[in-house]
Order: structure tokens, then C-alpha cells, then sequence
């Protein structure tokens, strides 16, 4: 809790926009000191700037925790509270319950949010710049891969209605080989007329050349025409797959280069060697750890807080006799997204972490559950090490369960036995 927030003169909230936003200012007892709105450009900021001159030291409450806004009053040195949404929704009630809803009345039940409560409120710390850079990639790296798959699903969609053959060929259609496949041999005519020596090339110059499934596929090329679609369907959407695998192949390069900027961004980063160091995050899963948990080590004040930003720690609700947990919600989703893909990983590389997920599959634990429970686990490993700047030593860990004599330890015993 801020002790000091009792000294505080002034309070602002800031409504923003794609184009505009309103700011709020109120002072210790509520009184409404300041209230304009100004455009989301170089000479709008330099108005903010001028308005805001009376309040210096000034902190701001804003309905997020990233955007040009965000990094604007950032960048000018104001002390950023970010607001959940749905708190916002609920000190707007609090202060309009005719259910009034506009920027002005957002904006100024933040700020007589963050006059009262604020107190208690974490301020948004900023990043260092390699960590910043790195987390934007990783996250703007995820948004391309999620373009990747609806392109994908848009791709088999279209072969499915004129070209089955294709997709009982090849079972996985994220490999670049796939989309090179249909740029080939668009329709099955140009498949069948390619021949047999066409088809072996293709598989060869693309190393799909297996005992196992070349045979097996050449008999699916031969029979490309088995059941042919109707020649309007053909044309229209072999047009079609022909551009979503030119999209792919596209985006594929753009995605390599990605890999390329953050694999060198996480090399380069002062806790490479902590993060690099953890069983089954690899060089895909260990920068977005970085990225997720920062380079600020007071943000997490202990592993609890970073489990529940992780949203690894279940939410209880109590009511009388009623008991419960549920799964949290408010929570950093890609972070939890990533904690959930590292603990399974975990169990190919890590023997403890194989030995914790069947002790709590054998107590009726659910896939998912087990691997939340499992991800709350690393993660006070992962607190620990990042706070002490520490490698994780697996050899170390289990000395511990061992020691302990924890029910993991006799699990992984009776692995090894």
C-alpha cells in the first residue's frame, strides 16, 4: 500500500480512443479541477502537455496496460495505473448507476477510482528496452502464427470441396512443403498430367522421400480423379488455394524472420542464461518466459503473485456452505498460454515433472488440470531462479524432493526402478 497517497494533490484519469481522449483531473476532496479533450497526435500531446502543466507528479488511472496512450504518458513520466475493464465497469456504476455511459463519466469514475482506492493499485512499471522488444516480438510473432492456422483451415476447406486427394496426402498442412504441393499441381487434371516422374521429383526435392509413405502417396496421386468435382467448382476454388498457399509461403518468411529478430533479441538479453537454462522451454517457449515475466524483479513481489498473473492459481469463492474453485480469469492469457505449453514439454526432458503429472493424473486430475498444476510448480522454481539470477540444476531439485520424501519423489523412484 502507498503510504504517501494521502499527500497526493491530484488525481487524473485518462478515456482514450483511437483518435482522441478525454482526461479527468480531480482533486483531494473530489472537485472536478480540470476536464478537456484533445486529439491522438503530435499537436494533441503537446496540448495535454500545456492542460497537465498545473499537476505536475500527477498519477493517471487508464482502462489498459499497453498502446500509443500508455506509452505516451510513459514516456512524459506520469505514473500509469492500468485499470481491469471490468473494474472500470464497476466504479462507473458505482458513480452513474442510471447506467449513463460516455467518455466524460468513464473518465471520471477512474479518476475518483484512483482518488479513493488507489492506494492500493500497482503502478505500471516500465520495461527495459531489450525486454520490451523482445516481449512485443513474441507476442506479435503469436498473432502471425494465429493468422498462419486460419489461413490454413481456410486452405483445407477449399481442397476439401474439389481436391480430397491432397489433403489425404500429407497429414500435417503447417509444413511449408504442403502449400508448395498445391502451387504445383493446383487441380488433380495437373496432377494426373504431371506423371510419375513429376511426383517422385516433388517428394524428393522436398526430402519426403520415406519407405513407409511414398508408395502410399503416389497411389493417392494416381487416383486424383477418382471423384472429380464439377468444373465450375474447380476453377473457382483451385483460384483459391492457389492464393492462400502463396499467403502462407508469405507469411512463412515473414514468421522466419521473426524467429530469426527474437532468437537473437534472447541471446542477447542479460537473463538468457536463466531462462535458457529450464527443461522443455527450448528456443521457442524460453524467450516468451522472458518476455512474460520482465526484467522488473518487484513486480512479483512473491511466486504467489506471479502464479495468479499467471493465472496457474485457481480463483475460491466461499458463500456460506458452499466451497469452490474455478479456473482464473483475470490473468495475463499469454503468459498462462505459455506456462501451459512449457509444463508439457517439461515432462519430455525433466524426470520429476513426468513423476508430478502422473501423481496427479492417478489422484483424478484432468490433462489440463494436471499440467496447471504442474505450470504452478515451475513457476516457484522459475520465481526463485529469476529473482537469485540462478540456472535451474535438475539434479538439485530432485536431491530436494528426495529430502522432503515428497509423494513426486516416490513417483520418479518407481519410474526408475
Amino acid at each position: 500500500m502507498n503510504t504517501e497517497w494521502i499527500h497526493t494533490k491530484f488525481f487524473a484519469a485518462l478515456d482514450w480512443a483511437s483518435d482522441h481522449h478525454d482526461v479527468i483531473v480531480v482533486d483531494q476532496h473530489g472537485g472536478l479541477v480540470a476536464d478537456f479533450r484533445f486529439v491522438h497526435s503530435a499537436s494533441g500531446w503537446a496540448e495535454f502537455n500545456e492542460s497537465m502543466k498545473g499537476f505536475p507528479g500527477c498519477p493517471v488511472a487508464i482502462e489498459t496496460s499497453n498502446g500509443p496512450a500508455v506509452d505516451q504518458l510513459l514516456q512524459r513520466g506520469y505514473s500509469v495505473y492500468p485499470v481491469n475493464p471490468k473494474a472500470a465497469a464497476r466504479y462507473r456504476e458505482r458513480k452513474v448507476p442510471s447506467g449513463t455511459k460516455t467518455d466524460h463519466h468513464d473518465a471520471w469514475s477512474l479518476a475518483e477510482a484512483l482518488r479513493t482506492d488507489g492506494q492500493g493499485w500497482r503502478p505500471l512499471l516500465p520495461q527495459d528496452e531489450a525486454t520490451t522488444t523482445l516481449r512485443l516480438l513474441c507476442r506479435d510473432e503469436i498473432e502471425l502464427i494465429e493468422q498462419r492456422t486460419a489461413l490454413i483451415n481456410q486452405l483445407q476447406a477449399a481442397l476439401r470441396e474439389y481436391y480430397p486427394v491432397a489433403l489425404e496426402s500429407f497429414n500435417d498442412w503447417t509444413y511449408p512443403y504442403t502449400w508448395a504441393f498445391v502451387r504445383a499441381f493446383p487441380t488433380p487434371v495437373a496432377l494426373r498430367q504431371a506423371g510419375r516422374r513429376k511426383w517422385e521429383k516433388f517428394l524428393h526435392v522436398h526430402r519426403l522421400w520415406r519407405v513407409q509413405t511414398s508408395q502410399r502417396r503416389l497411389e493417392l496421386f494416381a487416383q486424383a480423379e477418382a471423384l472429380p468435382a464439377s468444373a465450375a467448382v474447380v476453377a473457382a476454388k483451385s483460384l483459391l488455394a492457389v492464393s492462400l498457399a502463396t499467403l502462407l509461403e508469405t507469411l512463412q518468411r515473414q514468421l522466419d524472420e521473426y524467429r530469426h529478430r527474437i532468437t537473437d533479441a534472447f541471446q542477447s538479453h542479460p537473463d538468457h542464461d536463466v531462462f535458457g537454462s529450464l527443461p522443455g522451454a527450448g528456443p521457442k517457449l524460453a524467450p516468451r518466459l522472458l518476455g512474460g515475466l520482465g526484467s522488473r524483479r518487484e513486480l512479483f513481489p512473491d511466486s504467489d503473485s506471479l502464479m495468479c498473473w499467471a493465472g496457474v492459481s485457481p480463483v475460491s469463492f466461499q458463500s456460506g456452505q458452499i466451497r469452490k474453485a474455478h479456473l482464473r480469469r483475470a490473468c495475463d492469457h499469454f503468459l498462462r498460454y505459455t506456462i501451459h505449453l512449457w509444463a508439457d514439454q517439461s515432462r519430455q526432458s525433466s524426470p520429476w515433472a513426468q513423476a508430478y503429472y502422473r501423481t496427479k493424473r492417478a489422484a483424478g486430475h484432468s490433462h489440463a488440470s494436471a499440467l496447471r498444476c504442474l505450470g504452478k510448480r515451475w513457476l516457484k522454481i522459475l520465481w526463485r531462479l529469476w529473482q537469485n539470477r540462478e540456472h535451474y540444476c535438475e539434479e538439485r531439485h530432485i536431491n530436494n524432493l528426495q529430502h522432503r520424501d515428497s509423494p513426486t519423489w516416490r513417483q520418479l523412484h518407481i519410474q526408475m526402478v
